[in-house]
């Protein structure tokens, strides 16, 4: 049975993916773009079976009403992927506060009420699948991104206390967590600070592990996506790519010895 799909973000990199991978096998889409003629050309090819919207995911009231467009074309709707977002680049020092709330307003508040306008759809249905693109950088840190972190740090508890809260509603939640891909995720769609000096160190260090860094294929992720979606117990959570297998086990060894560690002091702090 094919499923009809909503997706933000899906003019270019993972979110285009996901849509032509939905498409080519036959079910069908919503997909949503700042600029809905980006996506002229998968109307082109797909036909009836895709409909292109125009939606900035930081206006909640058009996110409501893209929505619920959708689900008025299609009938229903059974996959919901927040994938709009961008990255922010900077030492904590030099954030922006627009710039940080410029982040959050996409990353976080603008998969929020994609969510929360999906839900009673959902609900009504007792069926659906929300899936949150996240990254590894939602369950580890590194220097340099500590406002893009903020954003999804912040999705990835958002969404687990969601998936406790509908899993009897029949509704299952995901959280996609890709490592380093072909994107353009630290190019042109990125937000950067104004440097100071003082990081500029930092700044080399992260670049040169950058460039060690095998970049994965987004087509292949689009494939993965088919994958989860089509599970009938899918994970709440999953690394796409092989950074997140090679890096965050001792991430998670590291924070698991810290509180072994100072566990006398814990249970001083108990009273």
């Amino acid at each position: 049975m094919s499923k009809v799909w909503f997706v933000t973000g899906s003019s270019r990199g993972f979110g285009r993916q996901f849509v032509e991978a939905a498409l080519s096998r036959g079910d069908k889409v919503a997909a949503t773009a700042r600029d809905a003629r980006s996506l002229a050309d998968l109307k082109a090819s797909y036909g009836d079976a895709v409909l292109t919207l125009d939606l900035d995911v930081t206006h909640k009231d058009a996110v409501f009403a893209s929505v619920k467009q959708a689900k008025e074309h299609f009938g229903r709707l059974d996959v919901i992927v927040n994938n709009a977002g961008y990255g922010l680049f900077g030492a904590v020092e030099e954030l922006d506060e627009q710039a940080l709330r410029d982040q959050l307003e996409t990353n976080l508040f603008g998969a929020l009420w994609v969510t929360q306008a999906a839900l009673p759809y959902l609900r009504e249905q007792g069926s659906g699948h929300i899936v949150q693109i996240s990254s590894t950088g939602g369950v580890a840190a590194w220097p340099l991104v500590g406002g893009y972190h903020v954003s999804k740090w912040g999705l990835e508890g958002l969404s687990e206390s969601l998936a406790q809260e509908v899993s009897h509603l029949g509704i299952k939640v995901t959280l996609v967590e890709p490592g380093a891909y072909a994107t353009d995720w630290a190019g042109p769609s990125a937000a950067q600070s104004e440097p100071i000096p003082a990081y500029d160190g930092v700044r080399e260090a992260l670049g040169a592990f950058m460039q060690t860094l095998d970049l994965g294929d987004p087509a292949a992720a689009g494939r993965a996506l088919l994958k989860v979606v089509d599970s009938d117990n899918p994970p709440l959570r999953v690394f796409f790519g092989t950074q997140g297998n090679e890096m965050l086990p001792q991430v998670y060894a590291d924070r698991l010895k810290t509180w072994a560690d100072w566990q006398d002091v814990a249970v001083e702090a108990q009273g």
